[in-house]
């Protein structure tokens, strides 16, 4: 079964959830840039599976600059969403 038509089912709930996210004001900007990275990551991981099958005949899994230059995106998205919780935390603790 290919997974790919559940893949682009799952875009819409995590959208949803990144515009709830942002209207409710829970998190910081920060960190909802964290999560607005992953979808970046997202991206850049589909470009590399298409360059890795039609430059290398391969996946992108066997493609070790590829595989770990999108992972890196997703490293850079989880960084940037611990910094903004991170942040969040150390105001609470200073207002406290």
């Amino acid at each position: 079964m290919d997974p790919a038509p559940l893949f682009a089912l799952s875009l819409l709930p995590y959208l949803l959830f990144l515009r709830w996210i942002q209207r409710s004001g829970t998190l910081p900007s920060l960190a909802v840039w964290g999560f607005r990275l992953t979808l970046l990551f997202v991206l850049v991981t589909i470009v590399a599976a298409v360059l890795a099958q039609r430059c290398c005949q391969a996946e992108l899994v066997d493609v070790d600059a590829l595989h770990g230059g999108a992972e890196a995106f997703l490293t850079l998205g989880n960084a940037v969403l611990v910094i903004g919780l991170w942040q969040q935390d150390q105001q609470r603790v200073n207002n406290s």
